[in-house]
């Protein structure tokens, strides 16, 4: 016969006790920590929903009206928005205007003084192209716009004013920050101008130097005047090429810049 087994220790009974606690404790903290985790991520990207989701205003319809336009302090011009419905008051004249001359056009208009590297940038690359510009409006004051626009009245009736014609301090050229293109030579411009050489370019590139075409074809419906493709307004290369990419018209992307 061999040797007897030694005998068998018992594990004493405070071991198994300190040994249950400390994997109670593990799994605890082992929970503590994944949920945390969950929580924080739950906080940082939380799910969508209806309600959170901040839905773009609709674009209200064009009414007549005379609405403050707001904002409308000079330092705003990227964002101040003019239709029929509001309106710049007549006291507003840009303190800032200059001479497009300093942009190298010689027609006697003027524009804010902001405008000028840009304005002058398009130019030289307009001639570059062989598609060569002038100037045929820019500023207009309060009492320049209301001239205009009771002459057109008289000659044309209202009906037909009021669809190219903006009521007095309704009118982008009073911001000082829009002006009317042609071809350089041309004695004026018509809806055909986009057709030309000279007005396919603007409307292919002027973006780029910070002018957008604020009535295009087919938005009058958006834009509440009719097509106008030498009308531009300058907005600076940033916003007006955020302008471009959205795919909106002027009057919609300064809407929902509201909203």
């Amino acid at each position: 016969m061999g040797a007897p087994a030694p005998p068998r220790r018992s594990v004493p009974f405070y071991r198994v006790v300190r040994l249950l606690l400390a994997v109670a404790v593990l799994v605890v903290v082992v929970r503590l920590i994944v949920g945390g985790g969950e929580s924080e991520r739950a906080v940082m990207s939380p799910s969508p929903s209806v309600g959170s989701q901040r839905s773009p205003p609709p674009l209200p319809p064009c009414t007549k009206g005379d609405a403050l336009a707001k904002p409308e302090g000079y330092d705003e011009w990227q964002r101040t928005l003019v239709d029929t419905y509001f309106a710049l008051r007549l006291s507003y004249a840009p303190s800032d205007l200059v001479s497009v001359g300093e942009a190298g056009f010689e027609a006697p208009y003027e524009v804010r003084g902001l405008l000028v590297p840009d304005l002058g940038a398009l130019r030289d690359a307009a001639a570059a192209a062989n598609s060569p510009l002038d100037i045929s409006a820019a500023y207009r004051s309060y009492a320049q716009q209301a001239s205009l626009y009771h002459r057109r009245v008289k000659s044309e009736g209202r009906e037909e004013a009021v669809g190219k014609t903006a009521r007095p301090g309704h009118s982008e050229h009073q911001l000082g920050t829009t002006v009317d293109f042609k071809t350089l030579g041309a004695a004026d411009v018509d809806r055909s101008w986009e057709r030309t050489p000279a007005g396919a370019w603007m409307a292919a590139n002027a973006w780029m130097y910070g002018f957008v075409q604020s009535y295009p074809r087919r938005s009058t419906d958006r834009t509440c005047y009719w097509y106008e493709p030498w009308h531009y307004r300058y907005f600076g290369r940033d916003v007006a090429t955020q302008i471009h990419d959205s795919g909106l018209a002027v009057r919609e992307f300064l809407w929902r810049e509201r909203g």
